[in-house]
């Protein structure tokens, strides 16, 4: 039975978002007040009803309930009522919710007394999800709970949200009633999210603007200094691709009368006298431009559309009565975006910054304006004419269950600290677990805190390896985060780490697209892919980023002995390669990783082939050497543009594998390239046009014509923890080596190839991977520790003294060196199997004899 709704607004068509949320019949059961649906095999959703009355209206949380026919066994007696799927059995007495009355058990690997749920109880284990904001918190805070469960069984509690009409507006629920969602995926964590998609809505595909470098700082910038700005980071090569303009883009000394200068939507014509021309330079630069706002004040009578929105909203405009910010009014929401957001888009503004701070509470009892913002504000985004039609997004904070709808996260104010720092990735990779997959943090930090070179450098570290990379600061003169505002290393640092985000973009857009389309958020805790596996558990900090690269970001100052920071890292069973020092690792344990300030753990796998841009590289028309990033290997040249490159540079470990390389010019006109090694040869398949697959949030599949990849593409590869190659080739003829920008690694310039053939590149001599180059990477190590001689001295004795390296490392722990010293030469002697301990021949230049 359905309860009977009251008339409401009805919105227009582009701020509806396309729903179906009747389930299939033969999935519901009902009694007089209860009703059971079950919407997948480990998902059902539980209702109780005061008045038995029921409804199947999407709600704030859950969009789409027509899932196929779920295979089920129902049993009824007299007591109960059992359900029983292949992930779950529900036993439940048919009366008000109670725990003794209604339990859920996952099944399939977990079947204990941890994996029952009783109603009114915390379901055990759960990983937890993400939180509305970090404001004011300096470190760790709480997370909400998120769909997945180490003991199998997670619950939604979607009583409290609003139903939305089938016109668009909002409606409260029935007071009382209960509404739950529970998810049984045992330590089936990706099933368990992909069906959370599938019941709540996919992640949007981003523009690919978005993935690039944002800057942002609380400073009142004049247009000439912003515009002038830009073009300094444009003489440094430094890339962005986002402007972010905060709250001084208008008046902010506001009468008192009127109300404070939070809340404003005209421009500061004494900073900015010609908007629409500032806007159009932005663009010309190739920047994508988004001011901050805060609604809550309503329009007010100094606003430039004052008069507007007042006859809008049938208030006199003489009157100079305030437009009252109303969420729960449709009319004001209309005129809201209609008269006052969309001139400002006219004039080139193409999103808008959501800087809501006013509470969760309005006049419909569950609509909580953040919420309410970020729908309208993404939808808005998207209608017909709008300036990101295609790709919309927003820039807000998470408003609970559902966000991810709605990106691009602002996670808030962060307090510039190392326990801030240390936080973020867990916080980002946790957040997955609601399906939060594309966060955008202050990187370097916002406020308190103090200058600190290596902590800003860290920082930009991780925003590198972020779903979005946004440099931030507070209104303060002394605190910014231009590179050049840092001392000299820090300063290259983050410049080249900047300049690597760029062109990372290949790699980004394809995870971009697979986020969309196969339920693969970019940033993934390590459970995801080894459910089983305890150690997975144990570094939060950890994560994939993608589905090529592992990432441990340094999070605490380094030690003064070593000159280098150390961070615990689990790696899975296999072969990793870390990209930044060229050290190959055998898996299967825990390790401590050292790293200088250029250098982060960014391992990749066994015969991985990834992707970056590589256009105004000058090594590629035989100038000087790329700048590096402590090995990275970041190509020189700021380029803005985020169109598919004309050339790329493949970056690849030893092993086999093969990766999809896959793009579109934001139009889905996708275009697929397979990538394979096989550990002597690597092949560039012919781009090949694609067609995606229809959802209800992607109606329309993808175009078949290829636009993004054009005719011809300039190819490199650069090979990183190889030996033994002399040679290569291509067709025959013979290609150049060069030392690489990673210890160890091999550059080759494979040259113009057509975009429509398969490209092989055969790697000659006896390939295979490195030994690590023990006794070198020691020398090294030790020649740059701050300890005594006679220590470094004994320490590269036992090195190369013939012993193997598990010898070496005992002998090395029982010198009683500094226990970081000790530490950083052990990961080298035991980093994989098949290193060799060997002298360097000629021993390197300043060895001391014992």
């Amino acid at each position: 039975m359905t309860a009977p709704q009251p008339q409401q607004p009805e919105l227009p068509a582009y701020l509806r978002f396309p729903a179906r949320p009747d389930p299939h019949p033969d999935n519901v059961i009902a009694g007089d007040r209860w009703r059971i649906t079950v919407l997948d095999a480990g998902l059902v959703r539980l209702q109780w009803s005061p008045s038995g009355r029921f409804t199947d209206l999407a709600s704030q949380t859950v969009l789409f309930r027509d899932t196929p026919v779920v295979d089920k066994t129902v049993r009824e007696t007299d007591a109960v009522i059992e359900l029983i799927t292949d992930r779950l059995h529900l036993i439940y007495d048919r009366g008000p919710f109670t725990p003794q009355g209604l339990s859920v058990q996952a099944r399939g690997g977990i079947s204990n007394y941890h994996s029952v749920w009783r109603f009114g109880e915390q379901a055990e284990g759960n990983l937890g999800g993400a939180a509305r904001t970090l404001d004011g918190v300096d470190g760790a805070l709480p997370l909400d709970d998120g769909v997945l469960s180490r003991h199998g069984v997670a619950v939604v509690d979607d009583s409290d949200t609003v139903l939305i009409e089938p016109g668009g507006w909002f409606t409260e629920r029935e007071p009382g009633s209960l509404d739950l969602y529970v998810f049984c995926y045992g330590r089936d964590y990706r099933a368990a999210l992909s069906t959370f998609y599938r019941v709540t809505g996919k992640q949007p595909l981003l523009p690919r603007f978005a993935l690039g470098n944002w800057w942002s700082r609380y400073h009142p910038y004049t247009a000439d200094e912003y515009t002038a700005l830009m073009d300094r980071f444009t003489a440094e090569r430094l890339p962005f691709t986002v402007g972010v303009i905060d709250m001084d883009w208008h008046p902010v000394q506001i009468e008192p009368e009127i109300g404070s200068g939070w809340t404003g939507y005209s421009w500061n014509r004494e900073l900015f006298p010609d908007p629409a021309a500032f806007l159009k330079g932005l663009h010309q630069r190739g920047l994508r431009v988004t001011l901050n706002v805060h609604p809550a004040d309503g329009i007010r009578a100094h606003e430039d559309r004052y008069r507007e929105m007042a006859t809008a909203m049938g208030i006199d405009p003489d009157s100079k009565l305030p437009v009252v910010f109303d969420p729960t009014d449709p009319h004001f929401l209309l005129a809201y975006l209609q008269q006052v957001h969309h001139p400002l888009e006219h004039e080139g503004v193409d999103f808008w910054w959501l800087d809501w701070q006013s509470g969760r509470v309005s006049r419909i009892a569950g609509l909580d304006p953040l919420w309410l913002l970020n729908h309208l504000h993404f939808l808005d985004a998207g209608r017909p004419g709008g300036p990101i039609e295609h790709r919309p997004i927003t820039f807000s904070r998470y408003a609970g269950v559902g966000s991810h709808r709605y990106p691009v996260g602002f996670s808030g104010d962060a307090a510039v600290s190392w326990a801030s720092l240390a936080f973020q990735p867990e916080f980002t990779a946790t957040s997955s677990n609601v399906g939060y997959g594309w966060w955008s943090h202050d990187i370097g930090g916002h406020m308190f805190g103090g200058k600190d070179d290596e902590l800003a450098t860290r920082w930009v570290q991780l925003g590198v390896f972020s779903p979005i990379l946004r440099l931030h600061s507070t209104l303060d003169p002394f605190n910014s985060k231009e590179p050049w505002r840092f001392g000299e290393v820090a300063r290259r640092v983050m410049s080249d780490y900047l300049r690597l985000r760029h062109r990372l973009l290949p790699y980004l857009a394809s995870m971009n697209y697979r986020a969309h389309h196969a339920d693969q958020p970019l940033v993934q805790p390590m459970y995801y892919e080894h459910p089983w596996a305890s150690e997975a558990y144990e570094v939060p900090n950890q994560y994939l980023f993608g589905d090529q690269l592992l990432v441990a970001p340094v999070t605490s100052r380094r030690d003064p002995v070593t000159t280098m920071a150390s961070t615990t890292c689990w790696l899975p069973p296999g072969d990793w390669t870390d990209l930044t020092t060229g050290v190959r690792y055998s898996g299967g344990r825990k390790i401590v990783m050292y790293r200088s300030i250029d250098q982060l753990p960014l391992l990749a796998r066994a015969g991985a082939v990834i992707p970056l841009q590589d256009n105004d590289n000058p090594s590629a028309d035989g100038a000087d050497g790329a700048d590096s990033a402590g090995g990275v290997g970041v190509a020189v040249g700021a380029v803005n543009s985020v169109a598919p490159p004309d050339a790329l540079e493949l970056w690849v470990t030893p092993g086999s594998g093969e990766w999809e390389l896959i793009e579109d010019a934001d139009d889905d006109a996708w275009t697929r390239t397979v990538l394979k090694t096989d550990g002597h040869t690597v092949t560039v398949g012919a781009a090949e046009p694609m067609a995606t697959q229809t959802t209800a949030e992607s109606p329309d599949p993808g175009r078949s014509a290829a636009t993004a990849v054009p005719a011809d593409r300039r190819w490199s590869l650069k090979l990183v923890g190889f030996d033994g190659i002399t040679a290569a080739r291509v067709d025959g003829r013979e290609l150049d080596l060069r030392p690489g920008d990673v210890p160890g690694s091999v550059r080759i310039e494979v040259g113009q190839r057509p975009t429509g053939a398969d490209t092989r590149v055969e790697l000659l001599g006896e390939v295979h991977g490195s030994d690590n180059a023990v006794a070198e990477r020691v020398f090294t190590l030790l020649d740059n520790a701050q300890t005594a001689f006679a220590d470094k001295t004994r320490a590269y004795g036992l090195v190369t003294g013939g012993l193997t390296p598990a010898e070496a490392a005992l002998g090395i722990a029982a010198l009683g060196l500094d226990h970081q010293l000790t530490g950083a030469i052990n990961e080298i002697l035991l980093a994989a199997p098949g290193s060799t301990t060997a002298p360097v021949d000629p021993p390197p230049a300043g060895t001391q004899e014992s």
